[in-house]
């Protein structure tokens, strides 16, 4: 797991590289905090790169319940499902801050992964994010609500976060109602369970209110009560 997780940043770091060669001569685009990128059902076949911001892919059930499927940052790729040749968007992309991002015609895209024999790579970092939301699906099925919290904490904390000797300080802003789309569970038992865990000191916020993961620790608890 560990070389497979080694692996696909690797090739991340090399799609980066060949994304910012290909759109260094286009202008970003701006979204504005909480301003949709695209909706469910939007038909533009377009991948998008972030070169600053966060950005949240959420999907609706015809009762409109929510369930954040992911959060990227800079670096990252979304909406390569316009890929697939399915017609309209699954779901919907949102910015959670201010925003710039370079928009690639899905053609254009597979052109330069292409030129710089990164195909093979990408299937294989697709099929990782494949694993990865499979293993979501199976949380929020076999995992009760708290465990999938801590979970969910500990994997935003790997990708967002910043290290020090004892823990990883997270300063990207997650709402309790963002994180009870992502766990599956409402906002106020979110708010229970992140309480219990401030008072285990598993979790704490610093003076600039930036979430502070005791890695370690809520790593030991959540084994602890499986």
């Amino acid at each position: 797991m560990i070389q497979q997780a080694s692996q696909s940043d690797q090739f991340k770091e090399q799609m980066q590289g060949s994304l910012f060669s290909e759109t260094k001569n286009s202008n970003p685009i701006k979204v504005d905090k909480n301003n949709h990128v695209y909706r469910s059902g939007d038909e533009r076949e377009t991948v998008y790169f972030i070169e600053k911001g966060q950005i949240k892919l959420v999907t609706a059930s015809s009762e409109g319940k929510e369930c954040m499927l992911a959060i990227h940052g800079p670096g990252d790729v979304f909406g390569e499902l316009c890929l697939s040749g399915l017609g309209g968007r699954l779901e919907t992309a949102t910015a959670m801050e201010d925003s710039f991002l370079k928009e690639i015609p899905c053609v254009k895209f597979l052109d330069r992964l292409a030129k710089d024999s990164l195909l093979e790579g990408f299937i294989k970092y697709l099929a990782v994010r494949v694993a990865d939301q499979q293993q979501v699906i199976a949380n929020l099925v076999t995992v009760d609500s708290e465990q999938r919290l801590g979970t969910t904490l500990l994997q935003i904390a790997k990708k967002f976060g910043k290290k020090d000797p004892r823990s990883i300080r997270i300063e990207v802003k997650i709402s309790h109602d963002e994180l009870g789309t992502m766990v599956g569970t409402t906002r106020p038992r979110i708010s229970v369970f992140m309480q219990r865990f401030r008072n285990l000191d598993l979790i704490e916020y610093n003076t600039e209110h930036h979430l502070i993961i005791k890695e370690k620790k809520l790593t030991a608890y959540l084994a602890s009560i499986l």
